[in-house]
């Protein structure tokens, strides 16, 4: 959900049949696209749509107020903000988070229904959680902000090198690279990856997959 997100959505579903939302972390440009949502919720000619319940890090509730211009400790009414578990439930996804290495507490999610699985990295340093939490799923969708041949800092995203190493490792069936910076040239992002994992690819707007 962050910004940009919700224009997009309307392209493929009805944003006012979405059963919850899952936030990685709070940096805003995974989560302030949230504030539209309440809008659009709240304030529909026909009256506000039902409440939906949205999971993410401690504070969630008070950073979507305080973004939106209004008190911290003020209630978003039509978004059900609850603390983000390891296990969740939601329809027939079974969701699953882990810890990641990011400056905020971040998770990376796992989404499995029906015999298939897709892990999102979200935002994170290399760490043996998310090849754990990975492992064996369809689509790896990995982050991939840094170049290898920069001086990245520490435990705050992955090159597309990295990203490949933790695909390979966790026997991802296909690797698709998201998170790109506008600042890296995404042809060097993506031969770094294929170094390690041929057959990985870079996100794009509209893209579909099919698991």
């Amino acid at each position: 959900m962050g910004n940009g997100s919700l224009g997009a959505l309307q392209r493929y579903a009805d944003i006012y049949a979405v059963d919850g939302v899952v936030l990685s972390h709070l940096h805003v440009d995974h989560f302030i696209d949230l504030c539209s949502y309440y809008v659009a919720l709240q304030y529909r000619p026909e009256g506000p749509a039902d409440s939906i319940p949205v999971w993410g890090p401690t504070d969630t509730a008070s950073r979507l107020a305080t973004a939106y211009g209004l008190g911290a400790n003020t209630e978003i009414s039509g978004l059900d903000v609850r603390q983000i578990q390891r296990n969740l439930t939601l329809g027939p996804f079974r969701i699953t988070t882990a810890p990641m290495r990011h400056p905020v507490e971040a998770r990376a999610i796992r989404v499995e229904a029906g015999g298939h699985s897709i892990t999102y990295s979200g935002d994170t340093g290399p760490t043996a959680r998310l090849t754990e939490l990975a492992s064996g799923s369809d689509l790896a969708l990995f982050e991939a902000s840094f170049l290898s041949r920069h001086d990245n800092p520490p435990d705050l995203h992955l090159t597309g090198g990295q990203a490949a190493r933790i695909a390979a490792d966790a026997g991802c069936r296909s690797l698709l690279l998201t998170h790109l910076v506008p600042w890296n040239d995404q042809r060097e992002v993506l031969a770094e990856a294929q170094q390690i994992y041929p057959a990985a690819q870079l996100a794009s707007p509209g893209m579909t997959v099919e698991l």
